[in-house]
């Protein structure tokens, strides 16, 4: 298998509900006006072409909107109070099986990765921000973390970093210039706590030149929807809980919205996999989890991958989200990680303490 270092240097970003007004225009032109051109002349149009953004993640939770975005689209928001900036430029990495991102393996999502890229990097201390899509997952690593990441996982893979549009293959020792692995020791697994709602989500896609067709509804979903309050807490009683995710990376669309959401969408843009499939969302974290812990992913991912179940994985600037397949009971998954992980899980106003 390949490991492609994408050619994207990203920040993460959360933008508080309150102040999601003094971003909407912003973020309203970075999803529907991505071929935007400021004058007539063809040099000049060409060139807003190569400057556009191109990574674009957007994901409201109950707490904030997290905003994954590239250096270019980065420019268009406005440092201010609302507006909290992760410190480091992060850089996405994708793993192709068979010269596609897609794996033909029964397991999709994360838990195709799991074993080879997640649990590797958490032995050796690197945090990772998980960004799975309809079409692929990205994994996202410090720039200044990318000699570790390669001295890691250059046995496993053949690694390419691209660079205008080639693929340039990297090599261990001209990557790392001598870097030995960091051999700090991986601390001892957080309990965090774990929520299972009700919703029931979708992993769809639509063309993205039928964006207008649905820019009011969008609209509506993600800046107007009744959402709780900035700053509260998902609560013991709240059976469903907000999420919705946008993507738009590299000229692909991915939508990740609950069935309510999808039922406000016309269902003949939206397209999914041909069997339809749901998911549960696994949320985890009590507090917000920070960006240094390593080794989230690889607690959640790794029971799953041993049971060959398929899960995606979302992280936010506060907690991480893992979307399970509907087809395993919650026992199995619930037993699964009260084997392998230290989690104390609730689905709804059950609790399940494995520690």
């Amino acid at each position: 298998m390949d490991l492609h270092i994408l050619d994207h240097r990203l920040r993460v970003t959360c933008i508080s509900k309150s102040g999601l007004e003094h971003y909407t225009h912003p973020l309203i032109k970075l999803i529907f006006l991505r071929n935007r051109t400021r004058s007539e002349g063809v040099l000049t149009q060409i060139q807003d072409l190569l400057m556009r953004c191109k990574f674009f993640s957007l994901t409201e939770t109950p707490e904030n909107y997290t905003v994954v975005l590239d250096e270019e689209g980065f420019k268009e928001l406005q440092l201010s109070e609302h507006l909290q900036v992760e410190g480091s430029t992060w850089l996405p990495l994708n793993v192709v099986s068979n010269g596609n991102a897609s794996s033909s393996s029964q397991a999709v999502g994360v838990t195709k990765i799991a074993k080879s890229v997640i649990a590797p990097l958490a032995e050796q201390h690197v945090s990772v921000f998980m960004l799975s899509t309809y079409q692929t997952d990205f994994i996202l690593v410090r720039e200044k973390d990318l000699s570790v990441v390669v001295e890691t996982l250059v046995e496993e893979f053949s690694i390419f970093r691209e660079e205008g549009g080639e693929s340039v293959p990297v090599h261990s020792q001209a990557a790392c210039n001598g870097l030995q692995r960091n051999g700090r020791e991986v601390p001892h697994a957080t309990v965090h706590p774990v929520l299972i709602p009700e919703n029931q989500f979708c992993v769809m896609s639509l063309d993205p030149d039928t964006l207008p067709a649905i820019a009011t509804t969008l609209i509506d979903v993600l800046f107007y929807s009744n959402s709780p309050k900035e700053g509260a807490s998902v609560d013991q009683d709240i059976e469903c809980i907000k999420f919705f995710s946008f993507s738009l990376i590299d000229g692909y669309v991915s939508l990740v919205m609950d069935t309510e959401a999808q039922r406000q969408f016309p269902a003949d843009l939206l397209f999914t996999s041909s069997s339809g499939e749901l998911w549960r969302m696994v949320r985890i974290g009590g507090q917000p989890l920070g960006f240094d812990e390593c080794g989230i992913v690889a607690q959640i991912s790794q029971p799953l991958a041993d049971s060959d179940i398929s899960a995606y994985y979302i992280s936010t600037f506060s907690f991480d989200h893992a979307l399970v397949s509907l087809i395993f009971s919650l026992y199995v998954i619930v037993n699964r990680w009260g084997f392998s992980t230290h989690l104390e899980i609730r689905v709804l106003n059950v609790q399940y303490n494995t520690k």
